[in-house]
């Protein structure tokens, strides 16, 4: 699970995992949020970069937002300042120097948050990449009729709302999403526009033949297609939008007859990794 660590500014803990080069060599940074209702421990087999950390020169902080369940979500005036805590307590036990590049990963509200955070200050200057796991897209994809947990009310207002218009800062993006939340996925990306980006390209698919980790036990009786069923290998179309300005990494992934709630695969968690260390970094470096 990674070690647990205390932010002494908060007395909030978080999950903190490390290669054992960090502090020497240069590493992908990331900071891991959990979704509306979820917690940092479900969030860490979610997106399991810690299996590969080691290889690709991760470190994963994966914190949990402050409010008590069973609605526990990332809240601005609750979490900001304790999100920023984290990245300078890794900044400073790690060196910043080393710090390549420095991605925010969320899923669900955890990427509706991060999407928040990249139009403050403090993320805007220092964030190279945003992974949105089911967390919104820059330049929307249509949601499934049936999205959303089952039971949940399906009027106006009762989901979260997104911030409007595209974040003013600059950094890679990848979107990553169940088949089975969206209508369809645009062949478009308002985000590779803003980079010069080529047309879109499909390229080679992402097949796994083990299952993610975790899933939301509470909403199987009966399981919606839409929110996610058990965990199952799979397979997942990938698009990226070439000659993105600077090296910028744009790409959408779609996780074929997967829903909201199951956990990554190993293999599609590595591809994600590939191409997040790909992208440009040092936003960080030169603060």
């Amino acid at each position: 699970m990674g070690e647990l660590v205390r932010d002494p500014k908060s007395d909030r803990t978080f999950y903190l995992d490390s290669p054992e080069s960090a502090g020497s060599d240069e590493f992908v940074f990331i900071l891991n949020l959990h979704g509306g209702g979820s917690s940092g421990q479900w969030q860490h087999g979610y997106f399991p970069a810690d299996e590969v950390k080691d290889e690709f020169n991760l470190v994963i902080a994966t914190p949990t937002a402050a409010t008590a369940e069973p609605s526990r979500r990332w809240v601005a005036e609750a979490d900001d300042e304790h999100l920023q805590n984290v990245v300078e307590l890794v900044a400073e036990r790690f060196g910043k120097n080393h710090i390549g590049s420095f991605w925010l990963v969320g899923h669900s509200q955890g990427g509706m948050t991060s999407n928040r955070l990249l139009r403050t200050p403090f993320f805007a200057e220092r964030v190279d990449g945003w992974l949105s796991l089911s967390g919104g897209r820059l330049g929307p994809a249509e949601r499934a009729p049936d999205a959303g947990r089952p039971g949940m009310s399906r009027q106006p207002g009762s989901r979260p709302t997104p911030p409007a218009g595209l974040p003013d800062a600059d950094f890679s993006f990848i979107f990553a999403v169940g088949e089975h939340e969206i209508a369809s996925l645009p062949d478009t990306s308002p985000w590779a526009d803003r980079y010069g980006a080529g047309e879109r390209q499909r390229v080679a698919d992402v097949v796994d033949d083990q299952p993610g980790k975790v899933f939301d036990g509470r909403s199987q009786d009966p399981p919606t297609k839409a929110w996610g069923r058990l965990p199952r290998p799979g397979v997942a179309e990938l698009y990226v939008y070439p000659d993105a300005k600077d090296g910028r990494v744009i790409a959408d992934i779609v996780r074929l007859d997967k829903g909201h709630t199951e956990g990554l695969e190993p293999n599609i968690t590595r591809r994600i990794v590939e191409l997040m260390c790909a992208a440009p970094g040092g936003k960080l470096q030169r603060r």
